[in-house]
């Protein structure tokens, strides 16, 4: 039998809770319910009034994973969609803006990503974002090495920059803007992957061609265009273990690029005991939340204060 719960007047049948969804500590579907909704406070306003794209693994990180765009069939009349703006015409997508939005499609298994502009603006950016994705062998710690450099960069054009775990292998940068097309948001972020190579042609790539990133940090640009998401802050990832996307102090970013080399072996094994090799840094699991939401509150929270956005320096050519 389903069990049904309220929650805020709502009510909702949450299934599989002793499902394990991630095999290799036991992480139950369950467990995944309750971190959303004890992270509800930190992760909600970054979900709020944005559209949002589900990346679902129903069965798993091991099993099917698939991104679901449209509203879902069977999608209770109370949640709020959205029009979303596509070349081949408009559709309708949920935005989650309350707990029990959040609980419905946490119970789908889902990891959420969501666009730089909100429902209200299509395609008018008010965050910048660069994914720093590093190409084997390189990890998180050249990451955090281009990470530097640009976040002084950034600053050097009246940016606030804020840095988070991307919950995979990388780092993503990001700064609160006044609203701005999508398409001068993406050009500005063009040149300063451009000028990061330029200045680092031994650590960043700006282009995504396969053959040119072993080794390096290739600065993704491309999700500031108004078509494209990015794992939203505080979600779960559908990787062999529960890691989140973390909001991380920049104390931690240097900390982390300051190590030697590319550590090697996993968290998990780490914590299971096995002490031949170093834990990666800025791995965070769904467990390690609560008590850095606790030392630090949402390190993001300056993304969703209006009065911190700035404009964007200039006129980029696209």
């Amino acid at each position: 039998m389903t069990p049904i719960t309220e929650v805020e007047g709502r009510r909702l049948a949450l299934s599989n809770l002793d499902k394990v969804l991630y095999s290799a500590s036991g992480f139950t579907k369950g467990e995944l319910l309750h971190y959303y909704a004890s992270t509800a406070e930190a992760l909600l306003p970054h979900l709020r009034n944005r559209p949002v794209s589900f990346l679902r693994f129903p069965d798993g990180p091991d099993g099917q994973r698939f991104f679901s765009k449209n509203v879902p069939p069977g999608t209770p009349d109370w949640v709020h969609t959205a029009d979303v703006p596509r070349s081949d015409g408009n559709t309708r997508q949920v935005v989650v803006d309350d707990l029990a939005t959040l609980m419905w499609a946490g119970n789908l298994v889902t990891e959420f990503h969501t666009h730089q502009w909100q429902a209200d603006a299509p395609a008018m950016a008010d965050r910048l974002v660069l994914d720093l994705d590093p190409g084997e062998p390189a990890s998180v710690v050249e990451c955090c090495r281009a990470a530097l450099w640009l976040r002084e960069r950034l600053r050097a054009d009246g940016l606030g920059v804020y840095a988070k775990t991307s919950g995979s292998k990388g780092l993503h940068l990001l700064c609160p803007l006044e609203p701005t097309p999508s398409e001068q948001v993406t050009a500005y972020a063009k040149k300063l992957a451009q000028e990061a190579e330029a200045e680092l042609p031994d650590l960043v790539v700006h282009r995504m061609t396969r053959s040119l990133r072993p080794g390096k940090v290739f600065v993704d640009f491309s999700q500031n265009a108004a078509a494209k998401t990015t794992a939203t802050p505080y979600t779960l990832r559908a990787r062999p273990d529960p890691t989140v996307s973390t909001p991380v102090t920049w104390e931690e970013v240097e900390e982390a690029g300051s190590r030697a080399g590319t550590p090697t072996g996993t968290r998990t094994a780490h914590r299971a005991g096995d002490t031949t090799g170093t834990p990666p840094p800025l791995v965070f699991l769904a467990s390690d939340i609560a008590p850095r939401l606790a030392r630090h509150g949402d390190l993001l929270a300056p993304l969703t204060d209006p009065a911190q956005a700035r404009p964007l320096p200039g006129k980029a050519a696209p």
